[in-house]
């Protein structure tokens, strides 16, 4: 029997958890420093209600109608379209494995924190701390070094993401009322802090008070739109397991609005820590749009000149540390979940061992981050997934909804239970069929041309090789497109072992 959330609540919470993670406390918050505050806003609202919220429901709806995950989901709208769905849990896998690799960097952070206090009124200190406790080459060289202590954090990583999904519903349910609480907390103990520092006024200047000659940049939409895209975990398999848990009588259009804005709600507080802390310390044109370099290198600067008092100041190194390791902590294990979720439906496999399973062999492959070498190859797979592999899932989920199956079915699944506000097919159907889709072509293309002007090298400032574009960016590129070829190969070697596919289709699980 189909595992189900324990109630609406636990849904609901989960899926914010998911959408909400790193890229709301740093990237966010650096995003809007360069695009003129109140621009940036202005226009990631309005990417929210063209791509991220129709795309959000689609998934979601799509899932609780045939109760599987991404490849199942898939298939169902059309045979010809389940390899999508691979696409989008290998975009999962891809980014799980790096992902772990960060969220060690957030847990010794945490740890080390005590550090800051003999720091304090020592920036330039602060500002080395984080790299040369990874011992980082900052190159695609130096495999041989290994931070040991980096190496535990990573372990632990990979420990409490087991721990938290182990039993599925009935664990994750339970986790993610501390996980989406406790940085919230945190966020608005911070932005309290922050608001009484001199100088705060001009940081909520800059974050609110729009400069909309900004808007005249097209960098300024390209990014919105990545933003709203990657920070609300479509195209990743993680929605589609998450809706697939959802009981039949679930109001998925309320549901899904309340998750998209808790996620912006929760970007625009982080914003506020960010721009008042900063300003208050007097680095407020110091903001990196780079999340990494926000949070290990340009943060700690600013947190050793909060205050005169070293014990203030190391208190609140441990609650903004604790409070990336909430936010990362269910970013991570989502991803997981939606990997497992697929991999377990489709070829029949206990939920749990697949999970385990899943962590041992990503586990052993993140430990290539950790290496002096793995900050550079974090950064050449986290370009190449984010700019091409998930905005190509984006773009082929939208089609084969749009173009491959009757969008209005898909329509009338996710109004099923709504009485007071329907989705209304003038904003659904248009966005699914053509305006996101446009959206995120102008995206694709826009990434790869930049990638051409720059000689086909990303990082090419940074040292960065061709070599080293093509192993760790163009191969893992191939591997995740070509994922479900993987998978119809591994089909046919168990086929001759008595195994047997599910072949359903949407009219095969219309209700009696």
């Amino acid at each position: 029997m189909r595992e189900k959330w324990s109630s609406r609540s636990a849904f609901i919470m989960a899926a914010i958890g998911s959408a909400v993670g790193l890229g709301n406390a740093w990237r966010f918050p650096g995003l809007a420093s360069k695009y003129g505050g109140g621009a940036f806003l202005f226009v990631y609202l309005i990417a929210m209600l063209i791509i991220g919220i129709p795309l959000l429901m689609m998934e979601v709806s799509v899932a609780r109608y045939t109760r599987l995950g991404a490849p199942g989901s898939m298939r169902a709208l059309n045979k010809k379209t389940e390899a999508i769905g691979w696409i989008a849990v290998s975009n999962g896998i891809g980014i799980s494995i790096y992902y772990a690799a960060v969220f060690a960097w957030v847990i010794l952070m945490f740890v080390i924190s005590y550090k800051f206090g003999g720091l304090t009124g020592n920036p330039e200190g602060a500002s080395k701390l984080w790299m040369e406790t990874i011992k980082t080459t900052g190159t695609t060289s130096g495999f041989t070094t290994i931070a040991w202590p980096v190496v535990g954090c990573l372990i632990a990583a990979w420990i409490l993401c087991y721990l938290c999904i182990r039993n599925g519903t009935t664990t994750v349910g339970k986790v993610v009322k501390f996980t989406v609480s406790l940085p919230v907390l945190c966020l608005l103990v911070m932005a309290i802090r922050g608001v009484m520092m001199p100088g705060a006024m001009a940081g909520l200047s800059k974050l609110f008070v729009p400069d909309w000659n900004a808007m005249k940049d097209s960098n300024i939409w390209v990014d919105a739109m990545g933003q709203v895209f990657y920070s609300l975990s479509t195209s990743m398999a993680i929605m589609f397991a998450y809706g697939s848990f959802l009981d039949k009588k679930s109001n998925i259009v309320t549901d899904t609005i309340i998750i998209a804005f808790s996620d912006m709600f929760i970007s625009v507080l982080a914003g506020i820590v960010m721009f008042t802390t900063m300003a208050g310390t007097g680095m407020l044109d110091n903001m990196s749009a780079s999340g990494i370099a926000t949070a290990f290198i340009i943060y700690p600067q600013a947190i050793v000149k909060i205050s005169d008092s070293p014990v203030f100041n190391t208190i609140f190194a441990f609650i903004f540390y604790f409070c990336l390791i909430t936010l990362a902590i269910d970013s991570l294990f989502s991803i997981i979940e939606g990997i497992s979720t697929a991999v377990s439906d489709k070829f029949h496999l206990n939920k749990k061992k697949t999970t385990l399973t899943i962590c041992l062999i990503e586990g052993v492959i993140s430990i290539i981050y950790v290496t002096g070498a793995g900050l550079a190859i974090l950064d050449i797979v986290d370009y190449f997934i984010n700019s091409y592999t998930l905005i190509i899932t984006g773009i082929l989920e939208m089609i084969a909804a749009g173009w491959f199956f009757k969008t209005s079915k898909i329509l009338d699944e996710l109004n099923r239970n709504t009485n007071k506000f329907k989705m209304p097919s003038w904003w659904f159907i248009p966005s699914i069929k053509v305006i996101s889709p446009a959206i995120l072509i102008g995206l694709f293309v826009w990434n790869l041309v930049n990638l051409i002007k720059a000689g086909g090298i990303y990082g090419a400032a940074d040292g960065y090789s061709l070599k080293a574009n093509i192993i760790f960016g163009w191969c893992v590129v191939a591997l995740i497109l070509c994922s479900g070829i993987i998978v119809k190969i591994i089909v046919k070697i168990k086929s001759s072992k008595g195994y047997e596919e599910d072949q359903r289709t949407w009219e095969d699980f219309k209700e009696s």
